[in-house]
């Protein structure tokens, strides 16, 4: 088992009530590095002694509905979901599903997730792992996005700046010059992640990550 357990962009399952009625949603651009012991530690209700990933689930029948293969964790490292693998429950081929940590609870040593059926499980979307392609994408609206802020706020200061005083003009014009500055190194950063290869973008990511990071600061 892995150390750490990226997690990018991704479809997964808003379930808010273990019904037939789930709903479908995107997360993206998010990457997400945390350790195994973290994410144990962050599981409502779990000892951090005991780790999740592996173990079969069950009904409240005792039937077992599959095995959690892995953890969606939220941006502030809160659990929010377990995909469980149940194609051997529903009798098909592989078929994963979202089910929110806060539905399974741990009776008698065992993980159960009360009220599931063979009915309810194929109501569920199957939970699919969105394409490299899909995370860049992501990854560079988001970028671009956070770059307009910046841009926005440099028309906002530009404006401002012209009605204070010396003293005051004068601390603005300074804050104008580093954001135009972060801004550009934003773009030039961006522009070589666009122009990489589908295989090598990655690399450029943390250059991106770090310099629109600069630029949020004026903004957030």
């Amino acid at each position: 088992m892995k150390n750490t357990i990226l997690i990018s962009a991704l479809l997964l399952s808003s379930l808010q009530t273990f019904t037939l009625n789930a709903q479908a949603e995107v997360v993206g651009g998010v990457v997400v590095g945390v350790t195994v012991d973290e994410v144990i530690a962050l599981a409502n209700g779990w000892s951090a002694k005991k780790s999740i990933l592996g173990k079969p689930v069950y009904n409240d029948k005792g039937d077992k509905i599959g095995i959690v293969d892995d953890l969606i964790i939220a941006p502030n490292k809160s659990l929010s979901y377990a995909i469980i693998g149940a194609g051997g429950f529903l009798g098909m081929g592989k078929y994963d599903v979202a089910i929110p940590v806060t539905k399974i609870n741990e009776v008698n040593g065992k993980m159960e997730l009360k009220g599931a059926t063979k009915e309810s499980i194929k109501q569920m979307p199957e939970f699919v792992y969105a394409t490299n392609t899909a995370n860049r994408n992501a990854f560079i609206a988001n970028a671009e996005q956070d770059i307009q802020k910046g841009k926005d706020k440099l028309a906002e200061l530009n404006k401002k700046a012209n009605t204070e005083k010396a003293d005051m003009k004068a601390k603005i014009d300074s804050e104008i010059v580093e954001l135009k500055q972060q801004i550009n190194n934003a773009e030039t950063k961006l522009t070589e992640l666009k122009n990489a290869t589908e295989k090598k973008w990655r690399s450029y990511e943390s250059g991106v990550t770090a310099a629109v990071a600069s630029v949020r600061k004026h903004y957030s």
